[in-house]
């Protein structure tokens, strides 16, 4: 079987999960923590680090740090992974949805501004597999308009706009450290800001909500454990010092699949590049031309025993959130062709050369 994702653990993985293990710094208080705060916020060039146990715990503390509840409107993409929309919903707001560029597979942003009301309070950006969103014209509409961004870098790890890193836009942005990421801790999150007041807010969210001055175990409102443990921060700091070798191997299997796929028929491949960032290749997607196509080629690298993912379902058409009588009649042509007709070849770090080569074959016998 050669599976879709295998993580990529020969640094020092071993050995900081030794030492947390020897000195009983298993839980949430131990001192790799606050290493790896500091350390992937140095990388990422943010102020403030905050590491919690997931990146849905992420957009949740972060959509309630930004005080989003009850009516509040959030503009985001369909074309995602649930959790921003969950997060948003939870908290009692509106996702409002906006549909892909047919290139990047991103939001498009030029159907942003047409979204706003005097309910918006938020623009949520999700970078999408491997290219970031355009950033500037968003940013250029949250000063216009006042509003929060919230940024989910969550499959960006590394990845630049125009030269600075994603992540370091807006009042807050989220990252995961799921096993399929640049960077994994098993499972873990960060969410990162430059405010001092967000990042104090953040940190009490994380943890029950206790009262830093209150007595131990008495709660004024409502907050999670979304603590992460030292294990897990161990984990990622082992990780983080070999980003950059993470990077260039997932951008050496990207050129490779383009190379060997460049004359495959019926099927789009992925931008490698736009004026404003280089392909990161988080993983590397096909679209085929129609769903019968794509079904008919999922099921045949089954057979081989070669693994594929299908791309994200449209929120618009989730039957959670059309049970709840969400997005009644709302379509979004390019993103529901990608749901339909996209899914993602074996992409991991841990991918080999002669697998990368055995999944290229298949497409050109």
């Amino acid at each position: 079987m050669i599976p879709v994702n295998t993580p990529l653990l020969n640094g020092n993985e071993l050995n900081y999960l030794s030492q947390c293990i020897k000195t009983g710094w298993i839980s949430s208080e131990g001192p790799f923590i606050a290493e790896f705060e500091q350390k992937f916020s140095n990388y990422i060039n943010r102020k403030h680090g905050i590491a919690v146990s997931n990146g849905s715990a992420a957009l949740d503390i972060a959509v309630k740090a930004l005080g989003i509840g009850v009516g509040d409107e959030v503009i985001m993409p369909t074309f995602t992974i649930i959790c921003p929309a969950q997060s948003v919903v939870t908290a009692g707001g509106i996702p409002v949805l906006v549909d892909s560029d047919p290139l990047t597979w991103n939001m498009d942003v030029i159907k942003i501004e047409e979204k706003i009301t005097a309910k918006t309070k938020a623009i949520l950006v999700v970078h999408i597999y491997g290219l970031p969103v355009d950033m500037d014209p968003i940013l250029d509409l949250c000063k216009k308009y006042k509003l929060f961004l919230i940024e989910d870098a969550a499959e960006m790890h590394g990845q630049t706009y125009k030269g600075k890193k994603c992540g370091s836009f807006g009042d807050i942005s989220i990252f995961s450290f799921y096993p399929n990421k640049h960077i994994t801790t098993g499972e873990g999150g960060m969410i990162m800001t430059d405010n001092d007041e967000l990042t104090e807010r953040c940190k009490k969210l994380r943890n029950l909500a206790f009262e830093p001055k209150a007595r131990r175990f008495v709660h004024y409102e409502i907050g999670w454990n979304y603590r992460m443990t030292n294990m897990q921060a161990a984990l990622g700091l082992a990780q983080l010092e070999r980003i950059e070798e993470h990077i260039i191997k997932k951008r050496q299997i990207g050129l490779a699949y383009q190379e060997g796929l460049k004359n495959l028929a019926g099927f789009q491949l992925p931008l490698p590049k736009t004026d404003y960032a280089e392909n990161i290749y988080w993983v590397f997607g096909l679209v085929a031309e129609n769903q019968e196509l794509c079904d008919s080629t999922v099921a045949k690298l089954a057979e081989l025993k070669i693994g594929t993912r299908p791309f994200f379902w449209c929120m618009h058409e989730q039957p959670v959130f059309q049970n709840m009588g969400l997005f009644k009649g709302e379509s979004y042509p390019v993103a529901e062709k990608l749901a339909r007709n996209g899914f993602y070849l074996p992409s991991g770090l841990g991918l080999d050369n002669e697998s990368l080569k055995q999944v290229i074959a298949y497409f050109n016998v």
